[in-house]
């Protein structure tokens, strides 16, 4: 529709290339896709988008691509479009040209989406349901695309190019994490902004964190039934525009604040690696709302079941985005190549990465887009995390994903959690997660890295609901406790929930160091979930999904003595794990490579101080198990290619409740030990390690109940190297 007086703006052919709202300096070009589609109108509007102001009609279409240039037409400009055709479920097509519908490439959205009945294109409640159709507008409660110009001074911003194994993740929500934070001004707290503050960068560097990967921020959709239950989708796996930044994680208008947040990230040596979510969008099932995709090709954006109303769901939202047809994996690559060229950042997580490498037959390890990223010179450089499962058949495929790929390791997590809980027969298990999982990892040249290790996610219980709940209490997501699930290997300790006996809270604070230093003190990459190094409770919701609210916010106020000495744990741990190279390899290690005085890469040790014999791993009562690492053995090399010595470090861990005797092993060319970690200890120190000894004595060591040691050895002649600075403990001699 066009004003009353209003001037005819000037329209040409354009081009088909590149997709999306293109500013070239003198005017915009416009490109959408749609095989299917009639005609496809382009919708300007007023600039706060409360009025469509003229309609355009695409004139020209090539290969399937509609488009035209708008010489007058200037960056901040808003749009949408409405696309023609035929709306027949049962043949795959929803067509509503009602409906306005946001650009798939659009680098910027306005406006918040305020639900109603007319975002559907069908009639609510009408008795054929979605084959009825709705031919209300719905413009006025739809954000609006907004053309950007797409400029940026870099400056002397550049990339960290952190190596792999040298990678710390820090899993983190860019709301969540700042929003109480007292030390940064109110109108940033929860924004890009907020997140590179001076106050969160000196929080993240002294945990010593080397990359923060950022929850959803792609521009998403807020569920309808959670808003008229006044909950919202806090997480953000509902994507529905791959190239613009969430509205609601900005200050103001302008796409700069995410690239100026990352270069503030950068220039202290950070890096930012975004979860994507490419498997599916907010559209949801059959029944859901018409915003984007299902409007503009609903055929060729989704994968439809036989009878093509029904929609393919391997991702348990309703529907699932069709990769194999090749305009939309050019989407997703397209997609990604935006995020690094244009906003720099260094790494993708993959929410359910099985979905995207689906063919016809199921997962496969040379699908179109495994493919299309392996050759992709622009993907060669940043890092690539799968989240290996979906629901569909075979969906789950942890450690299948190419050479080249880091993925989330769930074995690791319930490994870790179950032997720290003290169930039987975890030995063996526990020893493949701690060495990278060789059992998952060790094939077609694949590194320890590629083992993405944790033991919180977003997904799941927090470290400190860990062990203070045995069941998940999900009541606030009103679901009546049925979301989120059940195997959490949790363990409350003799209070389910917060409790005042000092005994249960030191008990709890020890497991939680435990897992700690079992996370950053195994081979693989680790991954720590924001706010555990805080204590952060969700109450005991393990799926706090749509909880924006103090259940999943960092409580940056009312952080004690105890919260403050366990950042300072995982501080020491971090930088145990920078000091020694042998705690971090590039390779696997299978005791096959020696030093030269035939010391093994890698020894287990049983509690009598020497070598772990087989029968001895079938023992499902043992509780204590040694770690021998042998920083002197094989050609392990850092990424800059130069030799990694190291020295030899000693892991001894007693999941048990009673103290242990563990004789430290007689080493070739030592004279002893010295204590780097105690997790007795609130911080880890050293210091309150019981009594005296010698590896060459043989007198047994107490290793209390629930205790993790880690220990160097002091080379004969004085060659040991001189105790790092803040974490040297006495030598045990």
């Amino acid at each position: 529709m066009r004003s009353t007086g209003a001037a005819r703006t000037i329209v040409r052919p354009g081009r088909p290339d590149p997709l999306g709202a293109t500013w070239d300096g003198l005017g915009v070009n416009f490109a959408l896709f749609s095989a299917h589609a009639e005609k496809v109108e382009l919708c300007l509007f007023d600039s706060d988008g409360s009025r469509e102001i003229e309609r355009i009609t695409l004139p020209e279409c090539t290969d399937d691509v509609w488009h035209a240039y708008l010489p007058e037409a200037r960056p901040g400009l808003l749009y949408g479009y409405r696309v023609h055709g035929p709306y027949d479920p049962s043949r795959g097509h929803r067509f509503n040209a009602n409906k306005l519908l946001l650009d798939p490439y659009a680098k910027a959205l306005e406006g918040p989406l305020r639900w109603s009945d007319a975002h559907f294109g069908y009639r609510m409640g009408a008795a054929r349901e979605d084959l009825s159709i709705d031919r209300r507008d719905n413009a006025r409660g739809m954000p609006k695309c907004r053309v950007i110009d797409p400029a940026f001074t870099w400056g002397l911003e550049r990339r960290p190019r952190v190596p792999w194994t040298d990678t710390i993740i820090y899993e983190a929500h860019v709301r969540g994490q700042t929003l109480r934070h007292p030390d940064i001004a109110p109108g940033l707290r929860g924004t890009f902004t907020g997140l590179a503050s001076q106050p969160m960068i000196d929080h993240l560097k002294a945990l010593g964190v080397t990359a923060i990967e950022l929850l959803p921020v792609h521009g998403f959709t807020d569920d309808r039934h959670l808003v008229e239950r006044s909950l919202h989708n806090y997480w953000g796996y509902a994507s529905i525009c791959f190239f613009a930044p969430e509205p609601a994680y900005m200050t103001g208008r302008s796409t700069r604040e995410f690239k100026n947040m990352v270069a503030r990230l950068h220039d202290a040596g950070i890096e930012v690696i975004l979860d994507v979510v490419y498997n599916h969008t907010g559209e949801g099932n059959h029944l859901g709302p018409t915003l984007s995709f299902r409007g503009i090709d609903n055929a060729s954006y989704y994968l439809l079941q036989q009878d093509k109303r029904f929609y393919q769901d391997h991702t348990g939202t309703g529907n699932t985005l069709n990769l194999a047809h090749p305009r939309v994996l050019q989407m997703v690559m397209d997609s990604l190549r935006h995020w690094v060229v244009d906003m720099h950042v260094d790494g993708f997580r993959f929410d359910l990465a099985t979905t995207l490498a689906r063919e016809a037959h199921g997962f496969d390890q040379g699908s179109g887009f495994l493919d299309a990223v392996r050759q992709d010179p622009v993907l060669a450089g940043v890092k690539m995390i799968a989240e290996p499962w979906d629901i569909g058949p075979g969906g789950y495929r942890v450690g299948q994903f190419p050479s080249g790929w880091a993925e989330w390791n769930d074995r690791y997590r319930d490994t870790v959690r179950r032997f720290w809980r003290g169930d039987e027969g975890m030995l063996p298990e526990l020893a493949a997660r701690l060495t990278g999982s060789a059992d998952i990892f060790d094939h077609a040249r694949r590194r320890p890295w590629s083992s993405v290790n944790f033991v919180t996610s977003h997904d799941g219980f927090t470290l400190a609901d860990l062990v203070a709940y045995n069941t998940k209490h999900n009541e606030a997501n009103q679901e009546q406790n049925r979301d989120g699930h059940d195997a959490n290997f949790s363990h409350n300790h003799g209070v389910e929930g917060p409790t005042d006996d000092p005994a249960i809270k030191a008990v709890r604070r020890r497991q939680s160091r435990n897992m700690l230093a079992t996370l950053l003190l195994s081979q693989g990459t680790p991954m720590l979930t924001a706010g555990d190094e805080l204590l952060r409770s969700q109450q005991g919701n393990n799926n706090a999904y749509c909880q924006d609210s103090e259940v999943s916010w960092i409580n940056w106020p009312d952080l004690g003595a105890d919260e403050q000495a366990m950042t300072r744990f995982v501080s020491r741990l971090t930088a145990l794990r920078r000091a020694h190279p042998v705690l971090r390899r590039g390779r696997f290690l299978h005791g096959r490579e020696t030093s030269a005085d035939g010391l093994k890469d890698i020894t287990w040790i049983n509690p009598q101080g020497v070598e772990k014999a087989p029968e001895q791993w079938r023992d499902g009562q043992a509780r204590c198990l040694g770690l021998l690492l042998n920083g002197k053995a094989g050609p392990h090399l850092s990424a800059d290619g130069t030799p990694e010595i190291d020295s030899v470090l000693l892991l001894i861990v007693n999941a048990g409740e009673a103290t242990a005797d563990f004789i430290l092993p007689a080493v070739p060319g030592g004279s002893g030990w010295r204590c780097l970690l105690d997790t007795g200890d609130e911080e880890g120190r050293p210091s309150s390690q019981p009594g005296a000894h010698l590896a060459m004595t043989g007198k047994p060591v107490p290793l209390p109940g629930r205790t993790c040691w880690l220990y160097e050895l002091i080379e004969t002649g004085g060659g040991e190297r001189a105790p790092l600075s803040g974490l040297g403990g006495p030598a045990h001699a």
